[in-house]
């Protein structure tokens, strides 16, 4: 937590020191992607960790797999959250409106009602056993979004900007604030499952 702590702290202070943008509209705005593609990232990396801890619990049918799919897809959807929100208010400053309907903004949506929907599931089921089996399979159905938003830039006409775009100068406190975020992830999983075991034992 130390590490993640020390490279979120000095990717952003590279990363605010940065020259604003030639762009008259974005000026220092365009640094908002210091905090939302890393959101976004550790997102889709928690959504796959959720996605394999899931067809585990299937095969295995063991509840230590469904315990990491729920404590993963909660770090997911805290991220999703974070890189919808902070997205919107780059759009806000980019194209003059929080919400365009831009294929990546609508696709990110349905990502998220898809996971929210799975913790709705997850609280309508009080049988444990029932509970990690129907929200294993649903976990393996609402994946499909996750990629869907990763290439609706591509199957569709988007104004969303691509990261090949980024270079050396602005991706190296980019990489430092991107593993800061994965490292919090880690953290995270480690506190979140410890306790959810101990409450599955109690």
């Amino acid at each position: 937590m130390i590490l993640a702590t020390v490279l979120f702290a000095v990717g952003v202070y590279i990363g605010m020191n940065l020259p604003p943008s030639p762009e008259p509209t974005l000026r220092n705005n365009y640094k908002i992607i210091f905090f939302h593609l890393p959101s976004a990232i550790t997102s889709y990396v928690a959504f796959t960790v959720m996605l394999v801890a899931s067809i585990l619990f299937l095969i295995k049918r063991e509840q230590k797999w469904d315990v990491i799919a729920s404590s993963s897809a909660k770090a997911g959807f805290f991220f999703i959250t974070a890189a919808l929100i902070s997205g919107s208010i780059w759009a806000k400053v980019a194209w003059g409106s929080y919400w365009n309907w831009d294929p990546r903004e609508t696709t990110v949506l349905i990502l998220w009602f898809a996971y929210a929907a799975y913790f709705a599931l997850r609280a309508s089921i009080d049988d444990l056993e029932e509970k990690a089996k129907f929200s294993s399979i649903f976990a393996i159905f609402a994946y499909v979004t996750v990629p869907l938003s990763y290439v609706s830039t591509r199957i569709f006409f988007s104004l969303h900007p691509s990261t090949a775009q980024i270079g050396l100068r602005i991706g190296m406190p980019l990489g430092m604030v991107i593993t800061s975020f994965l490292l919090m992830y880690v953290a995270f999983m480690i506190v979140d499952t410890a306790i959810s075991k101990l409450e599955l034992t109690s």
